[in-house]
């Protein structure tokens, strides 16, 4: 069995006595996945998943598991890159709030806050970042989708 965001090895299906090859390399989307009041589609969370390989796995990890001992200050006394998987804590983030960090920085929602992590201003297009979230999101776990999408909803009825 295959995780959401992971590629599937292939599925033939069969209807009477047709049969079909459906998308080899198309990765799993979970059902109602969105961002930003958008639907997520397969070929977002495929081009999320090379750009995330790109642009992020150096410091988040290559499985979104983040540095090791991620929860403790670095000599420099900033925190290591977190993981983005469950283990986490990016699914308790709106949206919006996750845009605006991989977009400007942490720096844009926490002023003065110092951080290894970049901006992608200027790097990745707006698209390409919400193609990042969305491949992120696709990883976690429904219980985890569904506290974020709520999240999502009370920070967008909010402003």
């Amino acid at each position: 069995m295959t995780r959401p965001g992971h590629y599937a090895a292939g599925l033939v299906v069969a209807l009477g006595s047709t049969a079909w090859v459906v998308a080899a390399d198309a990765p799993i989307v979970p059902e109602g996945l969105g961002f930003l009041g958008a639907t997520v589609t397969a070929e977002q969370v495929a081009l999320g998943q090379e750009l995330y390989a790109a642009n992020c796995a150096a410091c988040h990890g290559a499985k979104l598991e983040g540095e090791p001992d991620w929860k403790r200050r670095k000599d420099n006394g900033r925190m290591p890159a977190p993981p983005h998987d469950a283990s986490g804590h990016t699914w308790h983030h709106a949206d919006r709030q996750l845009f605006t960090i991989t977009k400007f920085g942490v720096n844009a929602i926490v002023p003065g806050y110092e951080s290894d992590m970049p901006g992608f201003e200027g790097v990745l297009s707006d698209d390409e970042i919400k193609a990042v979230l969305a491949f992120i999101k696709s990883t976690w776990p429904e219980r985890a989708r569904d506290f974020q999408a709520e999240v999502t909803a009370n920070d967008e009825g909010g402003s």
